[in-house]
C-alpha cells in the first residue's frame, strides 16, 4: 500500500524494520537474564525478534504505533486516515498468521509492546513472568 503523498512516504522509508531501540532494550534484558536467544530468526515465520527453539519460545517486539497497541501510543493519523486504518489492519492480520505459524512450528510466542521497554527492571520481570524463568534470574 503506496502513502499519497511524499511527506508520508520519507517518513515511512525513515522507519528501521529490525534491530530498534526496543528490540535492543529487550536484548540487554535477556542477556542480564543470561537467557540464550537467536535474533530475528530467518528461517522461523515471520524472523520473531528473539527465539530459542530448544527451549520453545520466540518473542516479538511490537512497535505500540505500527502494531496500534491500547495504550497512548497506538494512535492513527488523521491525515490519509483510511490508508492508515489499511495499513494497521493488515499489520494486525499479519502478526496473527505469524503467531499461528510460530505456535504450529511447536514454539510459545510471547509479544512485547515497546511501551513495556521503557523500564528496565520492570522489562526483566515481564520478561521472567512471559517466558515462565525462574525468579532467581536477576
Amino acid at each position: 500500500m503506496k502513502p499519497k503523498d511524499a511527506r508520508t512516504s520519507e517518513a515511512m522509508s525513515r522507519v528501521k524494520q529490525a534491530r530498534t531501540a526496543p528490540e535492543d532494550k529487550v536484548a540487554e534484558a535477556l542477556r542480564s537474564l543470561e537467557v540464550a536467544y537467536r535474533r530475528n530468526v530467518k528461517n522461523l515465520p515471520g524472523r520473531p525478534d528473539f527465539a530459542n527453539r530448544a527451549r520453545g519460545w520466540a518473542i516479538q517486539v511490537h512497535g505500540c504505533f505500527w502494531h496500534q497497541h491500547t495504550c497512548r501510543r497506538g494512535t492513527t493519523p488523521i491525515h490519509n486516515r483510511e490508508l492508515w486504518q489499511a495499513k494497521f489492519a493488515r499489520n494486525r492480520e499479519r502478526d496473527a498468521e505469524v503467531e499461528a505459524a510460530l505456535v504450529k512450528a511447536g514454539l510459545r510466542v510471547v509479544t512485547l509492546w515497546e511501551c513495556e521497554t521503557k523500564d528496565a527492571t520492570q522489562l526483566k520481570e515481564l520478561i521472567q513472568e512471559r517466558l515462565r524463568l525462574p525468579r532467581g534470574r536477576m
